[in-house]
């Protein structure tokens, strides 16, 4: 299931719906005054940009983790 961000075109009223991805077309079609709230976003949570923090505090050793795979030869990895 995934949590779709609409909004009434007729009324404003805003809600959180969860439907699967295959079946949010149907519904839509279902529920005519109801569109998707694209001001919410669509990818949820966090701000732009700070998925390298973010990751960084979940897991500290990634860092780690990365270095050794940069440090092979002939690799592309970085280190955030």
């Amino acid at each position: 299931m995934a949590q779709f961000d609409v909004i009434n075109k007729d009324t404003g009223e805003t809600k959180i719906i969860d439907v699967s991805v295959h079946e949010i077309t149907q519904w839509y079609e279902d529920n005519k005054p109801w569109v998707r709230d694209w001001s919410q976003g669509c990818a949820g949570g966090g701000e732009i940009g700070d998925w390298r923090d973010t990751l960084r505090k979940k897991a500290p050793g990634w860092n780690d983790v990365l270095g050794v795979a940069a440090s092979q030869r002939g690799s592309r990895v970085k280190k955030l």
